[in-house]
């Protein structure tokens, strides 16, 4: 008797596996906290770059009129004079669609291109922001670091010893100069130590290096970049140290009612490990965010600063580049402003999760 083979009947449990297997993957890489913080972030910088771009469109005039407007002040041209030399200097047309310059302005980005400068004919937008970031950064980037240290200490201080002399002294001087905007703090300088006392030559002072030195690896020039950034660097870290200060002192009396900090005297550590590991560690986690997005605002704040001292910086750029209606530039150094904020709070979140430990078990639980 001849034997009928019958087909192997198919199960549908290994699919199966192997679809939950996938969901469970695509559903685990979603929940992932990292990738969901990157994502978050390029979405934001696309949404406030498209805004900014939209919105320096609606300011009024365009950079054709300006330059039209200057030729005219100027050299007391007529308007028709003014408008023939400006049409030969431009290739921007103001007539065009808005969205098609948008289309090419994203088409650009994707490519890496930001464009060439409307007002300085033939100058990538890239290779101005390429010159003057690194000063911006230098001048900024060192005020922020020596107000955040000293704050950090004083506010330590304060909240420690609160109620002596030292904290009745440095809370007045923090709340007055936190209240003081960083031109005015200029401002004070300049007529106080430089026109009346003399202490420097004001006109001197002005730029970011001397132009009669070499640019090169040298003490002279590495002194005179120094030398002009003094100014500078004192009124950002005069105008935000207040901040800084009280901020860290409320910070620190917050965490002295931990009850850590009360079995660590209990074990009777040493009162330095208590107010450096126990205290001052917890205490400036609040602030850590805080800084990261301070990094960002300051190099858009720093504009009427570069412009007092004639600093070669993006705040004096940006600030030249609203004037003319630079659309290309005013969009790149918006774009750079943007990438700071957001990848600094990336930044603040790495580094809050190593100061603190639960911060990490928290993450991995999610």
């Amino acid at each position: 008797m001849a034997s009928i083979s019958v087909p192997p009947t198919t199960s549908a449990a290994p699919d199966m596996r192997t679809q939950l297997t996938f969901l469970q993957r695509a559903r685990r890489v979603t929940q992932n906290y990292w990738l969901r913080v990157i994502v978050q972030g390029l979405v934001t910088i696309w949404a406030v770059t498209t805004f900014t771009f939209f919105l320096i469109r609606l300011m009024p005039g365009n950079p054709i009129d300006i330059k039209i407007e200057e030729l005219m002040r100027r050299n007391t041209m007529t308007y028709d004079e003014a408008y023939r030399a400006v049409a030969t200097m431009f290739s921007f047309d103001p007539d065009r669609p808005v969205l098609l310059q948008y289309a090419d302005f994203v088409g650009g980005l994707v490519r890496g291109d930001l464009g060439d400068s409307l007002t300085r004919v033939g100058v990538p937008v890239t290779d101005i922001i390429l010159y003057y970031l690194p000063w911006t950064l230098f001048c900024v980037g060192t005020a922020l670091i020596v107000s955040f240290a000293l704050g950090m200490l004083m506010g330590l201080a304060m909240g420690y010893w609160r109620g002596s002399w030292f904290d009745n002294l440095i809370t007045t001087f923090a709340s007055t100069v936190s209240g003081i905007p960083d031109y005015i703090i200029a401002l004070l300088i300049i007529l106080i130590f430089g026109v009346q006392l003399q202490w420097f030559r004001v006109g001197a002072s002005r730029g970011g290096v001397d132009p009669s030195i070499t640019p090169g690896f040298t003490l002279e020039y590495i002194g005179s970049i120094l030398q002009y950034a003094f100014l500078p660097v004192l009124v950002y870290v005069l105008s935000s140290v207040g901040t800084w200060t009280l901020s860290m002192k409320s910070s620190t009396i917050s965490t002295l009612g931990e009850d850590y900090i009360a079995v660590a005297k209990a074990r009777g550590l040493p009162e330095s490990r208590v107010l450096t590991s126990y205290i001052g560690r917890n205490a400036m986690l609040p602030l850590v965010t805080r800084l990261a997005i301070s990094v960002g605002f300051m190099i858009g704040g720093s504009i009427i600063i570069e412009d007092m001292f004639q600093y070669p910086g993006l705040g004096r750029n940006l600030f030249l580049a609203i004037s003319g209606r630079d659309y290309t530039v005013m969009q790149g150094i918006f774009l750079v402003i943007t990438c700071a904020v957001v990848f600094s709070n990336i930044l603040a979140d790495f580094v809050i999760g190593w100061l603190d430990p639960r911060v990490r078990v928290a993450k991995k639980a999610d």
